[in-house]
């Protein structure tokens, strides 16, 4: 029973990581405050990475779209594919597994030193 509860607090923690900054901090907080766990660390970790992801390519394609309204429709597909990433991180962390977002989750892999 203990060790289920146990479980279940690392995977809130993972899922409380995806959502939103604020939710990052929640998050990360809870994980130096709290019983270290690797679950919670890589979630961190690949949500951090995807933060980040969002905020640097929603940059470079709104500098565009101020010239062209065309460069909308990337935008958008950017905002889909981030989504679907998103979705990826969500559903990997309610599971409770250590699985890296598709196509960018290897690169944040140990790579933030700010998490220990």
């Amino acid at each position: 029973m203990r060790q289920r509860q146990k479980m279940m607090h690392k995977k809130t923690v993972s899922i409380i990581s995806y959502l939103t900054f604020i939710g990052w901090i929640i998050a990360y907080r809870k994980y130096q405050n709290g019983e270290k766990s690797s679950l919670v660390k890589f979630h961190l970790e690949q949500s951090l990475g995807l933060g980040i992801i969002a905020v640097i390519t929603n940059i470079l394609l709104a500098i565009p779209l101020w010239f062209d309204s065309f460069f909308i429709l990337l935008l958008i597909i950017n905002n889909m594919g981030l989504v679907m990433l998103w979705v990826s991180g969500l559903i990997s962390a309610y599971y409770g597994v250590r699985l890296p977002l598709p196509l960018i989750g290897f690169y944040f892999k140990d790579k933030f030193r700010c998490i220990r």
